[in-house]
């Protein structure tokens, strides 16, 4: 479909049936990988104008980066190097949470509790060996295009709003269209926009002293929000936060008619706009990339596009995965 085609954000609720306020069907019924298939061959292309070094920048933290991890169930991992004899080495890694470190939450990681999951695929397939919506779909595939910078940190540090790391502060449309536009950044269909808050780099000042419990800034969980990376035919967005929107999403104002009637109840997740993105979109999300070293190269040269590659695990049924992201300007 060519992408003045696609139907805008608010057309989507105008669709009929369970496929109101979804882009479920507008990829293809059988549909893996959502809102990538907006990195067309021609899209491809033409970010390679965007490289004028050829400075490669990584994107990703370590795999250990966080002891204790920010997320309680998401343990430490646990690396293993032996040697059958003294002139050899192996590895072993247990206790891998793929969505610990650096990561892209693929389209199996949430369902809409009143829709079910992208493309309504039933949520009883997707267990481990299965493929339906499996990362392994966005591996084969592979992702690089246009990537920008939104540095939306340094925008409010000059605004003299600076932006408060330690709560769940939302971080408006407004701020995002201000930052592209002091910039000089224009946004083109099917780029991979990344989002700095600057928490990534407050974390690392704060090392084991961090808040408990943890907060942290975010994109606003709005309709608004959603309407806005849809309308601009974004292929990927990613953020140095722990969650892309504000963590924990319980002061969200979205719900569910399930929240509603209590058949869900009230938890962390309650109002997150991943219900929205990734199951009802097929927008794939990236938390905690490392764009501090691309920030400053981007405001040293005064360009904010640039290419990106990022190739998750080949993992038949994964979740999620290490985004093995890099930039390249």
């Amino acid at each position: 479909m060519p992408s003045d085609q696609f139907p805008s954000y608010r057309e989507l609720g105008d669709r009929s049936g369970a496929l109101r306020g979804t882009a479920w069907g507008l990829f293809g019924e059988g549909d893996q990988v959502g809102t990538l298939n907006f990195l067309t061959s021609e899209r491809v292309r033409a970010a390679l104008g965007s490289v004028r070094k050829g400075l490669l920048l990584n994107l990703n933290l370590p795999l250990d980066a966080f002891d204790p991890p920010l997320i309680a169930h998401r343990g430490a991992i646990e690396h293993h190097v032996f040697g059958l004899n003294e002139f050899h080495r192996d590895e072993r890694i247990d206790n891998l949470f793929t969505q610990a470190s650096t990561q892209i939450d693929g389209l199996r990681h949430f369902a809409h509790p009143d829709h079910g999951f992208y493309n309504g695929v039933p949520g009883d397939r997707l267990i481990a060996g299965t493929g339906d919506l499996g990362i392994q779909a966005v591996a084969q595939r592979g992702i690089v295009g246009r990537g920008v910078l939104a540095d939306v940190a340094r925008y409010r540090d000059a605004a003299g709003r600076p932006i408060e790391q330690d709560s769940p502060e939302p971080i408006p449309v407004s701020d995002l269209t201000a930052t592209l536009r002091e910039q000089g950044t224009t946004l083109l269909h099917g780029d991979i926009l990344l989002i700095r808050t600057g928490w990534l780099e407050h974390i690392r000042r704060a090392g084991a002293t961090r808040a408990d419990p943890l907060a942290s800034p975010g994109l606003a969980a709005q309709e608004e929000t959603a309407a806005w990376l849809w309308d601009n035919q974004i292929a990927l967005v990613a953020a140095d936060n722990i969650a892309l929107e504000p963590w924990p999403a319980t002061e969200s104002a979205l719900t569910t008619i399930a929240e509603q009637t209590g058949r869900l109840a009230r938890s962390s997740h309650t109002g997150m706009l991943h219900r929205i993105l990734i199951p009802l979109l097929g927008l794939s999300i990236g938390e905690l990339w490392d764009l501090d070293a691309l920030a400053t190269e981007c405001a040293g040269s005064g360009h904010y596009d640039f290419l990106v590659t990022a190739e998750p695990l080949n993992l038949t049924g994964g979740v999620g995965s290490p985004a093995n992201a890099l930039a390249i300007v």
